[in-house]
């Protein structure tokens, strides 16, 4: 009679992680945020929201975004990253104001002031809480 060894006890397996968000993610936020911007813009302005107004104030900032988007991924930083963060924003902010400018649409000093300090409030805001959370999960976990 041949003695059997009990096999080992079954390992548990690495630790289950929530499931990655999409690399695109950010991009989305960004959007959002841009979008935002805009709908205030115009609100205070008491200018309409209809479709073509929006996208008319919209679509200089979006360009400005997607520069901004293709430095950074061109470098490989990552999108939700505070630099990559700061990239975006001044890309936004720069690039918006200057196609406004060729467009023909209205562009005054106190306007550049204003979008370039909510864009940063937005576009880097939203990442410095992203940070600030995954910081203080890692502490906790």
């Amino acid at each position: 009679m041949t003695r059997q060894t009990p096999s080992p006890a079954p390992s548990p397996g690495p630790a289950r992680r929530a499931p990655a968000a999409p690399a695109w993610w950010p991009v989305v936020v960004d959007l959002v945020v841009v979008l935002a911007f805009v709908v205030i813009g115009r609100r205070s302005h008491a200018e309409g929201l209809d479709l073509p107004g929006l996208l008319g104030t919209l679509w200089p900032f979006v360009v400005g975004a997607v520069v901004g988007w293709a430095s950074v991924t061109g470098v490989r930083w990552p999108l939700a990253d505070l630099r990559s963060g700061a990239v975006v924003w001044v890309s936004t902010a720069v690039i918006g104001v200057l196609l406004r400018v060729v467009a023909g649409q209205g562009v005054q000093l106190s306007f550049v002031i204003v979008t370039i300090v909510v864009l940063g409030v937005f576009v880097v805001g939203w990442r410095a809480v992203v940070a600030l959370v995954r910081r203080t999960r890692a502490r906790r976990g």
